[in-house]
């Protein structure tokens, strides 16, 4: 089993797609090991995207991700990055395969939708902008919260 990072990003946020695509995600045999939905500042985003810091769409970049919420999700599955990376679709919607969530939901090279991480080293790098290691929780085990817990709340 392996991990992976995703980022609902906002104009598919805004335009009420994340419960689809989220299902899409766990109808693709994913379990969500962590969700937080936030709003970008522009330093998170400067520095979530400094790979691309040079180049020319970066500031437009910069732009959209903080137009608004986005949801953040570590997901978990075997062959996490390559099997998500599959059903998210080319980065360009117009090249996206029919049924992916790109071709589905992105209405640009830009506002492409959805982020997913490109290897398992940039997953856990990139999901480190948005969870502890606390916050990320052992998908494969649930774990019922002890009983005097719930009944004390």
């Amino acid at each position: 089993m392996s991990r992976t990072f995703t980022m609902i990003k906002p104009n598919a946020v805004g335009n009420g797609h994340t419960g689809k695509i989220l299902d899409m995600i766990a109808g693709a045999g994913f379990r969500i090991c962590a969700l937080k939905m936030v709003c970008m500042s522009r330093n998170d985003a400067e520095r979530f995207y400094a790979v691309h810091k040079d180049r020319p769409f970066f500031r437009r970049l910069v732009t959209f991700m903080t137009s608004g919420p986005i949801v953040a999700a570590v997901v978990e599955k075997e062959n996490a990055v390559e099997e998500l990376r599959r059903i998210v679709g080319s980065t360009d919607p117009a090249k996206a395969e029919a049924g992916t969530i790109r071709k589905l939901f992105a209405e640009s090279l830009t506002r492409n939708a959805i982020h997913a991480s490109d290897s398992d080293e940039n997953a856990r790098e990139e999901w480190s902008h948005f969870f502890a290691p606390d916050e990320i929780m052992d998908a494969g085990y649930w774990l019922p919260c002890p009983a005097e817990e719930i009944d004390s709340k």
